[in-house]
């Protein structure tokens, strides 16, 4: 039964009401809660009614008061033990930036979905990766959920509005393409060839030549390689966290993968091998890892190195402007190009969901969809 009070405010007697919760299932004590700020003791008895009514339907919430942050914290504290080191500092960084100055301060209970969809908009109006904030957002309102810490989750059925980009259909603006056509690629590696060191020339034409993650190759042992099969094999990732270089398993089965070679690639590879082993031998280096690229004196490379050397390049020789990713996306464009099929360019990409196989097909090189027309062409003057 709740008991009430009379109290004095600045503003005129107030009234308030205490009420038993329940059993703390930490400590075994029975739990009070008490509600203040009503005008009237009849105002006051018709809240505790309606509160006792809740807890004896187990719609009360005892946790009412926690903010947001609060229950971040008691979410990551679990799901961080669960990610990877690469992860959780993205994570980390999405939450510190964008999410908790927005929500962290407020009570969770408080948090409305008009609120929700005014800071996802808020959010669109300056960054593209809004749907992954929106994503880690909804992850500690569905935490405060499954600990019935609220009743409904806020971020329900709120949308993402379209980026001013997507909004946007003239003829005259096509989507710039990230990927490099037949005759661009061999430009790029003569230029490579002709500029760069072996080892530079070999990474860049594995990029091309075997679709792999940048992390992927920077994470190469020799013993990945099997010169006699003719295969690579890609397990594992290159990250650089805190002053220390860490190698990671590969996110996915799938990312986990052996893919074949051409005997081009396996030469200019052992002619790598045997130039390392000179070098190391020159300058007294101990390559501990049996690390496949590395700098001078035997530590791996830089996450963001080739990604310099490329604009470099492109800027030097007015190439078609793309990214390291956008070679990876060069090399799945003349896969299809050869015929390959997408399953086979899901499994040699690593791709663990064929939606993003797919995503490349549709925007495959003209030079595909020119095929495509002509093979319709003859098909009809059969």
């Amino acid at each position: 039964m709740a008991s009430f009070q009379r109290y004095l405010t600045q503003q005129g007697q107030k009234w308030l009401f205490k009420t038993d919760t329940g059993v703390d299932p930490k400590t075994g004590k029975r739990r009070t809660t008490t509600r203040r700020g009503f005008k009237t003791k009849k105002e006051a008895q018709l809240a505790a009614s309606k509160l006792e009514q809740e807890i004896a339907s187990g719609l009360f919430l005892q946790n009412d008061n926690l903010t947001y942050k609060e229950v971040f914290n008691q979410w990551y504290e679990n799901h961080s033990k669960t990610i990877k080191v690469s992860t959780k500092k993205r994570i980390e960084s999405m939450f510190k930036k964008h999410i908790l100055p927005r929500f962290g301060k407020l009570k969770i209970k408080d948090i409305t979905r008009s609120y929700c969809q005014e800071m996802i908009n808020d959010i669109a109006s300056s960054i593209s990766s809004v749907n992954d904030i929106k994503i880690q957002v909804n992850q500690v309102f569905k935490y405060a959920m499954k600990m019935d810490i609220i009743l409904k989750n806020p971020l329900e059925y709120v949308t993402i509005p379209k980026q001013k980009n997507e909004l946007i259909h003239d003829s005259s603006e096509k989507d710039e393409r990230n990927y490099w056509k037949k005759e661009e690629i061999k430009k790029f590696l003569t230029i490579t060839n002709q500029e760069l060191s072996l080892r530079d020339h070999v990474l860049f034409h594995l990029l091309i030549y075997t679709g792999a993650r940048k992390g992927e190759l920077l994470a190469l042992i020799w013993n990945d390689i099997d010169f006699e099969a003719g295969s690579l094999r890609l397990s594992k990732t290159l990250f650089y966290s805190e002053g220390q270089h860490l190698f990671q398993t590969s996110k996915t089965k799938e990312s986990k993968r052996l893919i074949s070679l051409g005997t081009q690639t396996l030469s200019l590879l052992k002619k790598w091998q045997i130039q390392q082993k000179e070098e190391n031998l020159a300058l007294g280096n101990r390559n501990r890892d049996d690390i496949v690229f590395t700098r001078a004196e035997g530590t791996p490379l830089r996450s963001a190195y080739l990604n310099e050397k490329l604009n470099i390049i492109i800027k030097k020789h007015n190439l078609h402007r793309i990214t390291i990713h956008g070679l990876r996306h060069t090399h799945a464009s003349l896969l299809f190009e050869a015929d390959a099929t997408i399953k086979e360019v899901q499994e040699r990409l690593g791709h663990s969901d064929i939606k993003m196989t797919m995503n490349i097909y549709t925007h495959v090189t003209d030079y595909l969809k020119e095929q495509t027309a002509e093979k319709f062409h003859r098909y009809l003057e059969l």
